[in-house]
């Protein structure tokens, strides 16, 4: 007897921790229970011939939003090649309106509903050994042998403890995001998330936990995300795990938590100005700054106090800050969203995602729905198309700006040059919008661009738009062409470098000598240097970006970039102002 978990993740990187979580939780039958994972990016047949190749004996699917239409395809198919396979579904996607999914599809056998773990034991009992009946199983909505579909009382809130660690073993794991989780509920009731539905808050051991955590520093694991809806609201148990990982960092790992910034107390702020840089980040989510729009989802936010706590975390300059957005929300129409933008923009925060709302079945948004007006799409994502206050327009105007910002301001490779571009515009969101108008205008957003092209295309725009100041922009896109990447071959509109030859190649050889610069690089001669490192011979015309001066003593500016050492936040390489340039005596 073989039970087979499919699980079909967004992407390669991902894993999926619920499967595995099921698989763990019935240990005394893992021999019988084998995981697949796939992504919604591999090709149906491809995934229903490895099914097919599995052999099971019960199928059963994980369900989300982003992969249920696949799913249900992939049902469909199963049934037709493998008639005598009982398939099972679970996951958020198909819990909420259980009978009416069975209904919708009435190949499957039934529906494991809300956490899975001690309802897939039971299962796996049933199948595997014949222990119990169905009708004794909680938490499952099932189809009888006369097809008539049966409810059973829902399961029973997990004890977190009791939740095994998945990841004893790390090496079918290599190069992907590993997924923790150390509560599950949410305090809080906000209308568009199904975790508002959940008020039973529960927390893993803190010691528990600690152990855990261990096991990834040590593995030296590149990044572990933290499933929690808020990590924060309990400031004493976010307190003791940041700590701990402060206290046994060994420089590798990167730890991502969903917090509410406005509840962050002065003692957990203290302690996050301490962490080294790139060992926690942090996702904030704000959704909105509109007061009325606030109240309306049930949301608690004070967005002047999560402006302090965010700008107090940016200035000490170790944690990479991810702050969201969220479009079509009640009360919130094009003029509303374009302020919460500026809001959220003037804080810098290292990304800023502009997201769009989903209408999930369960949520208090989706009982809301004809009186919000909310129009969306009826299949998976269920994405909002319009409402009351946002014509759908103004939403595809929303679309072409999140593609430019993810683009051009969260690849964080265009830094410099925006921050002086926005200058010449209202405010921030009018330059993007302008950008994206820009894409349009010439034809971009049909087809995919190379990452020169798109420096290309941002000083075109540029140029367009503030025409007087081009040899500024060109060196603002330079000096952020170099901070991510020692290319080889420059851009046609970056000035020639043929008249510092000479001094460049002197600079190396005396480097070479002295290590004035790179005494990192011992083991290398010039020519080695020359091609690990980069020299910019660089004329500001306005302002000096790196320093804020004006133009130097003779209208030169000489950077060294540094790529061994990099800025963990930015990935940016370390820049070096070469004052000496041209003497034979630096020291």
């Amino acid at each position: 007897m073989k039970i087979v978990l499919a699980a079909v993740n967004a992407k390669y990187i991902h894993s999926n921790l619920a499967v595995y979580s099921l698989k763990a939780y019935a240990k005394e039958y893992e021999e019988h229970i084998e995981i697949r994972e796939y992504t919604i990016n591999h090709y149906r047949e491809d995934i229903l011939a490895g099914l097919y190749g599995a052999c099971p004996d019960v199928l059963a699917f994980s369900c989300y939003i982003w992969n249920m239409d696949l799913i249900r395809d992939l049902v469909t198919d199963v049934k037709q090649i493998m008639p005598e396979v009982p398939v099972w579904l679970g996951g958020p996607e198909v819990s909420f309106d259980p009978v009416q999914e069975l209904e919708r599809m009435p190949e499957v056998a039934g529906i494991m509903v809300g956490e899975g773990e001690e309802i897939f034991q039971g299962l796996a009992g049933h199948y595997i050994e014949g222990n119990g009946k169905l009708e004794d199983l909680r938490g499952i909505v099932w189809r009888g042998e006369d097809r008539k579909i049966r409810v059973n009382p829902p399961g029973i809130p997990m004890d977190m403890n009791r939740l095994p660690f998945i990841y004893s073993d790390m090496s079918g794991f290599q190069n992907r995001i590993i997924y923790y989780e150390a509560s599950r509920g949410c305090p809080f009731s906000c209308s568009y998330c199904l975790s508002s539905v959940d008020k039973r808050l529960r927390f893993r051991d803190l010691e528990l936990v600690k152990k855990e955590l261990l096991v990834f520093i040590e593995h030296e694991v590149p990044q572990v995300k933290f499933v929690d809806r808020t990590f924060n609201c309990r400031p004493e148990f976010a307190m003791a795990v940041w700590s701990f990982l402060a206290e046994h960092d060994r420089g590798k790992t990167n730890f991502h938590f969903e917090i509410a910034a406005d509840i962050l107390t002065d003692e957990e702020l203290k302690l996050l100005g301490t962490l080294r840089p790139g060992l926690i980040q942090l996702e904030i989510g704000v959704q909105s700054t509109n007061p009325d729009t606030l109240r309306e989802i049930r949301r608690s936010m004070d967005f002047k106090k999560v402006s302090d706590r965010v700008r107090e975390i940016k200035r000490a300059g170790n944690i990479h800050q991810h702050l969201d957005l969220i479009a079509g929300l009640p009360f919130e129409g094009m003029e509303s969203f374009i302020r919460s933008f500026n809001d959220v923009y003037e804080l810098r925060p290292e990304q800023l995602q502009l997201g769009f709302l989903k209408v999930l079945k369960g949520s208090w948004m989706h009982e809301k729905a004809l009186e919000y007006g909310l129009v969306y799409q009826k299949k998976p994502v269920y994405e909002v198309l319009c409402t009351r206050w946002l014509s759908y327009g103004e939403t595809l105007r929303l679309k072409a700006v999140e593609r430019v910002l993810e683009t051009y301001y969260n690849s964080g490779q265009f830094s410099h040059a925006l921050e002086e571009l926005v200058k010449v515009f209202e405010h921030p969101f009018a330059l993007y919008e302008g950008l994206a108008l820009f894409y349009e205008e010439e034809g971009f957003d049909r087809v995919s661009q190379s990452r020169i092209q798109k420096y290309d295309i941002l000083l075109a725009f540029a140029v367009k738009t503030d025409p007087e100041r081009e040899e500024l922009y060109r060196e603002l896109l330079l000096l952020d062409l170099y901070l991510r990447e020692n290319v080889k071959s420059r851009p046609k509109w970056a000035p020639s470098q043929e008249q510092w030859k000479q001094e460049s190649r002197e600079f190396y050889r005396q480097e070479e000598k002295r290590r004035c610069y790179l005494p990192d690089y011992e083991a290398h001669d010039a020519r080695q240097l020359a091609k690990m490192t980069h020299l910019e011979f660089f004329r500001y015309p306005v302002n000096d970006p790196v320093n804020g001066a004006g133009a130097k003593r003779d209208g030169r500016t000489v950077l060294l970039f540094d790529y061994k050492h990099k800025n963990p936040l930015t990935n940016e390489a370390l820049v070096l102002e070469i004052e000496d340039i041209g003497d034979n005596d630096y020291d």
